[in-house]
């Protein structure tokens, strides 16, 4: 690498923040937040520990960013969904798949949100949990129309208990990708259909 890079422009600039953000995941994921230091995330893109400093603050930071990128994501692809259909089935067959094809093609991400909410400060994890409390009523009203007779309660820890299954997906690797989610989407809307 040059002494003096040219700096980022704009768009690239914003494109090796997300290459920062996602060599964060798979290291965080394998090592842990504690196990893992500024120049291991620089090194796993090519610049050094010192030169992330320019895009971001801290390793908290990145980790916040992180995060809360992904719950948005969620949010705004689930709200989505749900207001592309207009048959509760298909809405709920939908959100499934969503969260699936999420799953199955960001292991990492999924692993690090699992394991690093503690490891937030008190403003990202507050937005993280607001991001993520809406996305699960996303699932409530998808699952209380889809789903006759199931009360709010049962429909919130149904949605809850699919994104365990869901999310089991970084630990269930033994079958190809379009198989596992296949059985992930069969086995998540037999739960939901049998949660009354």
């Amino acid at each position: 690498m040059p002494a003096n890079p040219t700096p980022l422009v704009n768009g690239e600039k914003a494109n090796r923040r997300e290459q920062i953000m996602a060599a964060a995941a798979e290291l965080f994921a394998h090592h842990g937040f504690h196990g893992v230091g500024i120049d291991d995330i620089g090194a796993a893109v090519g610049i050094s520990g010192p030169a992330l400093y320019r895009h971001f603050r801290s390793k908290d930071a990145i980790l916040g960013e992180m995060l809360n990128s992904i719950s948005r994501y969620l949010l705004d692809g689930g709200t989505a969904r749900a207001s592309q259909r207009d048959e509760p089935g298909e809405v709920l067959e939908a959100l499934v798949d969503f969260h699936v094809g999420f799953a199955l093609t960001h292991p990492a991400l999924i692993t690090v949100q699992e394991r690093n909410l503690a490891n937030l400060t008190d403003s990202d994890r507050k937005q993280v949990r607001a991001l993520q409390r809406q996305y699960v009523e996303v699932w409530v009203r998808a699952i209380s129309d889809a789903v006759p007779g199931i009360g709010e309660r049962q429909a919130r820890s149904a949605a809850h208990a699919v994104f365990g299954l869901i999310n089991s997906t970084p630990y269930n690797r033994h079958l190809g990708d379009s198989e596992l989610a296949e059985m992930l989407c069969r086995l998540a809307l037999g739960a939901l259909h049998s949660a009354k």
